[in-house]
């Protein structure tokens, strides 16, 4: 047998409170009962409450209160992803710093393997800086490619690829005793490896920040100073007991280790792209200069201190310590000024200073005034790498061509730091050892920087309105 229901008559007097709504949309509160005699809009209060019975209503008559939610999954859904969002971008910041540890870092430490390398392999510094160039060129060089192809939704593949060719090469180098051997495995199988991981990873963390975006990038840049400290460390400590091999391949499996936190830690946010220009011909390329003067520090300050000054290798590896333990100020405090100022607006003074403190180099004499000098140097030097590429970012509108835009001009700065450190080397060499020609050059180089800088901030001021830069 089949019973038929009928719909439930609501109660007279009842029918005018139910399906109320504000006029603003907001949704109402329906009570049933002698207690109300009007939906009431929700607040705050009846949010939090959900959906709450009470049996005892103000005039001891039954009451109920039902509050419609159409819009509390809505909200809590905002709440959770906001957070969930937050906390995606700040896990990509720390793997950022990690990558930016394996790949800068090390670089940033090259005084240790240029002074190790001139002594045992009996080339002259010059054909030794120029594993270093290449290493970084390569970095560089292949931006082009590799920030395509992370626009393009291939940022995981090209991060494994990267990332055995960094552990794999540090491998090779541990194996290797001659110049031909450690070029190839540091210069060009590390090098690829760093282009492979370093400007996807800009790209990447670019898209997850806007409004505190300097910020952001500063902190995952900091890691070149991270690891600008503790590879000098490791070697320092290490190759008198164990030897430049196991060394070497401690670092190796440091590089490994971080190398597979920081892929979890990254994940990409924009949907790819699959069509697009591979070279975006309006990237703004007016840094690549920056990079002849700035890696005369990391490279030669070693071993001038060996030649100039005369003190120990080990000795020689505290001032890249200073000027790398320094840095992590000059990389974080200008790029939480740069938010509010503009980036170029904090680039360019800095520029301006290494410039100048490339030109004072040359009246240092002593061991204790190239400490001094080290510990300040290291703060401005260190800010030009990290607002590099936030500099780049700011001039980028449309998240979805960093990749390329970035890559590209990664491609041309790649010039710049093949021809640099070998450039001031050969100007070492010529003038037996003496390096003012290459300090001269050094601050010549800034100083230009800091000229196109002003020329780049100004027409770009006019091209998108008055407003920081």
């Amino acid at each position: 047998m089949v019973t038929s229901t009928s719909p439930t008559v609501p109660p007279k007097g009842t029918e005018k409170n139910q399906h109320h709504q504000s006029p603003q949309g907001t949704p109402l509160v329906e009570r049933t009962g002698p207690c109300s005699d009007a939906a009431q809009p929700t607040t705050d209060q009846d949010h939090e409450l959900s959906t709450s019975v009470g049996d005892d209503g103000i005039c001891g008559s039954t009451c109920r209160q039902v509050v419609v939610t159409d819009q509390l999954p809505h909200n809590i859904g905002q709440i959770l992803g906001t957070f969930t969002s937050s906390f995606m971008a700040w896990m990509c910041v720390l793997g950022t710093h990690l990558v930016v540890m394996n790949t800068w870092g090390v670089i940033n430490s090259f005084g240790i393997f240029q002074s190790y390398y001139v002594d045992t392999l009996n080339q002259s510094p010059s054909e030794i800086s120029w594993i270093g160039s290449v290493e970084i060129f390569l970095l560089f060089f292949i931006g082009a490619f590799a920030g395509r192809l992370t626009d393009a939704g291939f940022f995981r593949p090209l991060f494994l690829k990267g990332g055995v060719l960094v552990v794999g090469g540090a491998l090779a180098v541990s194996a290797s005793n001659q110049y031909w051997q450690i070029f190839l495995a540091q210069g060009v199988c590390v090098g690829h490896g760093n282009g492979c991981l370093f400007c996807p990873v800009v790209a990447l963390v670019s898209t997850y920040f806007q409004r505190h975006r300097s910020l952001a990038m500063g902190l995952g840049a900091c890691g070149s100073s991270t690891g600008g400290v503790l590879f000098p460390i490791m070697v320092r400590q290490l190759l008198p007991h164990i030897g430049f091999q196991r060394t070497i391949r401690t670092i190796a499996l440091i590089q490994g280790v971080s190398l597979a936190i920081s892929f979890l830690c990254l994940r990409p946010r924009i949907a790819p792209r699959k069509r697009g220009k591979l070279i975006e011909s309006t990237a703004f390329k007016e840094l690549e200069y920056c990079f002849w003067g700035t890696y005369l520090t990391f490279f030669y300050i070693s071993t001038y201190s060996r030649d100039i000054q005369d003190i120990s290798y080990i000795s020689s590896l505290n001032l890249l310590l200073i000027v790398n333990g320094v840095g992590t100020v000059g990389r974080k405090l200008p790029n939480i000024i740069a938010d509010r100022y503009g980036t170029l607006t904090i680039f360019i003074p800095r520029a301006a200073v290494s410039s100048l403190l490339m030109f004072a180099w040359i009246a240092v004499l002593s061991v204790d005034g190239l400490c001094v000098w080290a510990a300040i140097c290291g703060i401005p030097i260190g800010g030009i790498q990290s607002m590099f590429p936030s500099a780049l970012v700011t001039l980028t509108t449309d998240p979805r061509q960093q990749g390329t835009r970035i890559g590209m001009v990664f491609t041309v700065v790649s010039f710049g730091v093949l021809t640099g450190p070998p450039s001031e080397g050969g100007l070492i060499s010529a003038l037996g050892g003496r390096f003012i020609a290459a300090q001269l050059f050094a601050g010549a180089s800034l100083l230009l920087v800091m000229l196109l800088l002003v020329a780049t901030r100004e027409t770009k001021r006019r091209k998108m309105g008055l407003g920081p830069l």
